[in-house]
């Protein structure tokens, strides 16, 4: 079965308005691979922007967060109906910072994944272990509790809508990189997860992307992995040359 290659690139708190029309502007004039499917997500407040920019592009814009009620008075928030309204229909959910910073635990995160579901958005669905998990051999109970905890609620027709982000606490921003290996070795472990709780056929289907440090010098070796389906950009992203370099990472 033939899975969705994909590239996203996650700016976080980076890029105003100018910065991020000048990136947009330099990635709109490459070559996208016909195979990949590229997303870049700005901030909330460049999103309409962004989307404008690029609706006739083969690149995708889509939100670094929302919240998961539909509207009311939570002051600061964004819904998916207002995502929807400028465009975005893919959400990223999960997410380690918003995990450790802004304690999002598995109660909210599930609720987060039935609004976006619901509002028939695609959720970019993030997980992964701590360093002290790492150390102490735990990540991969750490990996089930938070994909039992926040995804495996959903229906099996809902998992046509869902992409898969593993990304290594202790891998991100650090300059520290899963080994290809390792990210191998979890990815196939996810994957026999969803097929224990699920089926093999949606095991199969769904697209794991790594998040950790990925680097033009290492994408390709992390994306030649068979249950490696692509990546989930940080720093790297933020760079045209450097995310290309990515996006043309694969075989």
């Amino acid at each position: 079965m033939t899975r969705q290659k994909i590239v996203a690139g996650n700016w976080k708190m980076n890029n105003d308005l100018s910065e991020t029309e000048a990136l947009l502007g330099d990635l709109k004039n490459q070559v996208i691979p016909e195979n990949v499917t590229v997303m870049v997500a700005p901030a909330f407040t460049n999103l309409y922007s962004a989307f404008d920019s690029v609706r006739e592009d083969a690149i995708e814009v889509v939100a670094q967060n929302m919240h998961q009620a539909s509207n009311g008075a939570f002051t600061g928030e964004v819904s998916a109906a207002m995502l929807l309204s400028v465009g975005v229909k893919t959400v990223i959910l999960g997410h380690s910072e918003r995990r450790q910073y802004f304690n999002e635990g598995s109660k909210i995160l599930s609720e987060k994944v039935n609004a976006a579901l619901e509002n028939n958005m695609t959720v970019i669905f993030c997980f992964g272990e701590g360093l002290e998990d790492r150390k102490s051999e735990n990540h991969f109970e750490i990996v089930k509790q938070q994909l039992a905890g926040g995804l495996f609620h959903i229906s099996e027709e809902n998992w046509s809508s869902i992409v898969l982000a593993y990304e290594p606490v202790w891998a991100i921003g650090t300059g520290e990189t899963a080994s290809p290996e390792q990210a191998q070795e979890m990815h196939g472990y996810i994957r026999t997860l969803i097929s224990e709780n699920y089926n093999n056929t949606i095991a199969e289907r769904v697209s794991i992307l790594y998040g950790g440090s990925v680097k033009p010098g290492n994408a390709k070796e992390i994306f030649g992995k068979k249950d490696v389906d692509g990546g989930l950009i940080g720093g790297a992203a933020l760079k045209c040359e450097d995310f290309m370099a990515i996006v043309n990472a694969f075989e």
